[in-house]
């Protein structure tokens, strides 16, 4: 039986690739492409989409309820995977009250919604599933085992406050009202489509225009990460597999410090600057043109207010209970990363900001 997916942040870095990688793998499936084109949602990353029968775009707020009604009423949708959310750190520091609007009160409204169609009305087997952070489990010492599913919550931002308010809703609505959920915190992600204002796109695209790599403090910052194909592998098996009103960690066994992540984009980009000569009249900017290394690019800048120092994911249970695991090392996802922005300037180069 085929189903109708409904993806909040359709158009936004992790929720179009699990769109491409649904349609890819799901083909009988009808996928509902839900997103508000904010600055980090980009219509351009569904390229190859528009004008399939099974693939509708909605350009909507989640915070409107009543749209988000009708959306689920006209398609019969009968699963929502919520990505939709405000997600740099950054930004979250400098203004947080966009995080509190769209990672709480639109998830609340995407609740909201789905109880009054579902619960109060066509009565249907259905699934949300929300999809969160391991920033709500807050900082890790060097030595600390991973984070798991139930760790304490202790977010230190804005941005993992909301996400952290956004999981208890959900849970709620499940042992409040009987809503079908599942949730998922992922660590780290990266690839394809990646906006660049994160770590790494930033990097890639610096590097290719010859401008600085900034470390925050020291650099010794730790994240575990996450191919982004394979956190929407892990989803695909906790909406398949999973049991309703679980959480499930999804991470890619890949802890690495932002310097050394840093180092090895410089490495990586000389090393294909040194063997493709085609890439010298694309990128006449990077630093390999003039003989440099790209590792000269880095400086060190201030440390960002309240930064954790590390994150880690324990990612047994889902490997346990359902069979998971990541299919790329960060090496793999890495070369797999630089093949696509290096063939997708013209997608990433409009995004940056203008000097």
């Amino acid at each position: 039986m085929s189903d109708v997916v409904m993806v909040t942040g359709a158009a936004g870095f992790i929720g179009a690739n699990f769109v491409h990688y649904w349609t890819r793998h799901h083909p009988d499936d009808t996928v509902v492409a839900y997103d508000a084109l904010t600055y980090a949602g980009n219509r351009e990353n569904l390229t190859g989409l528009e004008g399939r029968e099974s693939f509708h775009f909605v350009h909507a707020d989640i915070c409107d309820q009543d749209r988000v009604e009708a959306t689920l009423r006209d398609h019969s949708v009968n699963r929502i995977v919520h990505f939709a959310a405000e997600s740099h750190v950054d930004r979250s520091i400098t203004g947080p009250d966009a995080f509190i609007e769209t990672n709480i009160v639109g998830t609340h409204s995407l609740l909201k919604a789905a109880r009054e169609v579902w619960l109060s009305g066509s009565g249907m087997e259905h699934r949300f599933h929300h999809v969160s952070t391991d920033e709500v489990y807050g900082s890790l010492s060097a030595n600390a085992p991973g984070f798991h599913e139930e760790q304490k919550y202790e977010p230190n931002s804005p941005y993992s406050a909301s996400k952290a308010a956004s999981d208890h809703l959900v849970r709620s609505y499940l042992h409040t009202f009987g809503l079908q959920v599942t949730t998922s915190n992922c660590s780290n992600n990266y690839g394809p489509y990646h906006f660049p204002e994160k770590l790494i796109p930033l990097c890639i695209t610096n590097i290719l225009r010859g401008r600085s790599l900034p470390v925050y403090g020291d650099g010794s910052n730790i994240r575990d990460w996450l191919y982004v194909e394979d956190h929407c592998r892990g989803i695909e098996q906790v909406l398949q597999q999973g049991v309703v009103g679980e959480t499930y960690n999804i991470g890619g066994n890949n802890e690495w410090n932002n310097l050394d992540i840093v180092t090895l984009l410089c490495d990586r980009l000389d090393a294909r600057f040194a063997a493709d000569e085609t890439l010298a009249g694309l990128y006449p900017d990077a630093p390999a043109i003039a003989g440099k290394s790209a590792r000269e690019l880095i400086v060190f800048v201030e440390d960002r207010a309240g930064h954790d120092w590390r994150y880690a994911i324990d990612a047994s249970k889902i490997s346990k209970d359902l069979g998971y695991s990541p299919h790329e090392s960060f090496e793999t996802g890495i070369e797999r990363t630089l093949d696509w922005f290096l063939a997708n300037e013209t997608w990433w180069r409009p995004l940056l900001p203008r000097d």
